[in-house]
């Protein structure tokens, strides 16, 4: 994976990493937490070939702010609503979908991915290894005082019938 199609990793960051952590409680904790203790194990994907239009009825559901388009295990694309072309465009979604600054490594503590995503202005990041494989999804609360969890995306899978869940 190229260095550019990621988040800054810890020693990139700029915030002092010796300061306390956040913790999905929103309470801050001494032992620093990484993103692979608390992704989203099985994020829901498109393959990479799915269409414009597949993308856009995904983003129709208002819990999806980053759709992750698949190659089997490679992380090939995401998209955002303002990734998307004008409504009536056609053709595959990849050719509109981006990998810069929206993925991160499993390894970064989450109070450097929280601070990079509230910055930023964003609330979803996929989570690659080095390899471009898709592990995880972190996906920040509404409120930005934790991250989201199997169960709560696993409550509103019934809303989301354009994707499958990863194996």
């Amino acid at each position: 994976m190229n260095p550019q199609t990621r988040l800054p990793d810890a020693d990139e960051h700029g915030f002092d990493l010796h300061e306390s952590t956040f913790d999905l409680h929103g309470s801050t904790t001494e032992t620093e937490t990484t993103v692979r203790e608390v992704m989203l194990r099985r994020p829901k994907t498109l393959p990479a070939d799915a269409s414009i239009m597949q993308a856009r009825a995904a983003l129709n559901n208002d819990h999806v702010h980053l759709v992750l388009l698949t190659e089997g295990r490679r992380l090939a694309g995401t998209l955002t609503r303002t990734d998307l072309p004008p409504p009536g465009t056609l053709g595959p979604a990849l050719a509109w979908s981006t990998l810069v600054d929206r993925t991160v490594s499993p390894d970064t503590p989450t109070a450097v991915v929280r601070g990079l995503m509230i910055s930023r202005r964003i609330r979803r990041v996929a989570v690659v290894t080095a390899d471009g494989s898709l592990v995880g999804l972190m996906c920040l609360k509404q409120r930005r005082t934790g991250f989201c969890s199997d169960a709560d995306v696993a409550a509103r899978s019934r809303d989301l019938p354009y994707f499958c869940h990863r194996q």
